[in-house]
C-alpha cells in the first residue's frame, strides 16, 4: 500500500496546493462483519451472522479512471489520488486508499463521499469469503 505521508507530501508539492484548504483520506479495509449484516443489503457472499474470512477483490481500471476524472471536476475539488488493491484479501487488509483535496470542508467531504461511493458501486467487484 502507498504511504499516506508520501501522498500528502506529493499533494502539497502540486501547484493545486495553493487552492486546497483541506485534504481527506479514506482507507478502506476488509472487515470481519459481512456487508449483508452491517448494511442490511442482500449479497451473494457472506450472510448475516457469519464471519468474513476475506474477499476476492477486483476493479475496472477504465471505470476507476473515469470516476477520478469526474471527481476532479466537482466544485472546489483540486486534487485526487486513488490506489486499489486486488486479488485474495484477508480481514484487516487494505482495499483502497483515496486522497482528495479541495477548497473548503463541505466540498471536500462531499467529494470524498461521491468518489468512494462511485468506486464501490460501479468500479469494483467484491466477493466475500466465509470463515
Amino acid at each position: 500500500m502507498p504511504s499516506i505521508d508520501a501522498w500528502l507530501r506529493e499533494a502539497k508539492a502540486d501547484p493545486a496546493f495553493r487552492r486546497c484548504g483541506m485534504y481527506l483520506v479514506h482507507n478502506g479495509t476488509v472487515r470481519e462483519t459481512p456487508k449483508a449484516e452491517v448494511r442490511g443489503v442482500e449479497t451473494d457472499g457472506v450472510q448475516p451472522g457469519d464471519k468474513v474470512a476475506g474477499m476476492v477483490f477486483s476493479y475496472d481500471e477504465g471505470k476507476v479512471a473515469a470516476a477520478v476524472e469526474e471527481a476532479r471536476g466537482l466544485p472546489g475539488i483540486e486534487y485526487v489520488r486513488v490506489w486499489l488493491n486486488s486479488g485474495n484479501l484477508s480481514v484487516g487488509d487494505d482495499i483502497m486508499l483515496v486522497l482528495i483535496g479541495g477548497d473548503i470542508r463541505p466540498r471536500v467531504i462531499d467529494g470524498l463521499q461521491h468518489l468512494v461511493s462511485t468506486i464501490k458501486n460501479t468500479c469494483v467487484v467484491e466477493q466475500g469469503l466465509s470463515a
